[in-house]
């Protein structure tokens, strides 16, 4: 989705700035629970704070954001983020190829790890660290691929796609 920058009315430089950093700052704010899980709050009170950090904070700061910037400028910080984070529709094979590797070994190691267990004594000591990794390679995989293994997943799910 590209925006034309020259029909619509921006707001200024300042505003740009200080609306971007906030619409950042929100969905940045989930990274600072486990400061929060590591502090010496009562566990209600940290439950609650991971909450909202999770669940409220980037939902406020964006609407603060639309706030300053109008709804002209939150679509032009919205386009120049998703340029910059967009994988390329295209990539090379060997890229793909790498990026199918990183795809599908989460999912085997998933379906592997109950017989890990077995075989491998620290398993379990280290179980959350190598789920998390796991979803992290995942998720870089995806935009590894490209954006047309994302065509390709939509396809999936779309019972008259016939491309």
């Amino acid at each position: 989705m590209k925006i034309d920058t020259d029909n619509i009315q921006l707001p200024s430089r300042s505003r740009l700035i200080l609306g971007g950093a906030i619409f950042v700052s929100g969905f940045l704010a989930p990274l600072l629970i486990p400061v929060v899980a590591g502090s010496n709050l009562s566990i209600e009170w940290k439950s609650i704070l991971s909450g909202v950090l999770a669940l409220g904070i980037p939902e406020v700061f964006m609407l603060i954001a639309i706030t300053i910037l109008g709804k002209p400028g939150f679509n032009y910080i919205k386009t120049h983020l998703w340029s910059f984070i967009r994988p390329p529709d295209k990539v090379s094979q060997l890229r793909y190829r790498t990026g199918l590797v990183l795809f599908f070994s989460p999912v085997l190691f998933g379906w592997f790890s109950p017989y890990l267990e077995l075989w491998i004594s620290d398993y379990a000591a280290y179980r959350i660290q190598l789920a998390i990794a796991g979803d992290i390679v995942f998720a870089v995989s995806l935009f590894i691929l490209g954006g047309d293994f994302w065509l390709k997943i939509k396809a999936l799910f779309m019972h008259e796609n016939k491309d």
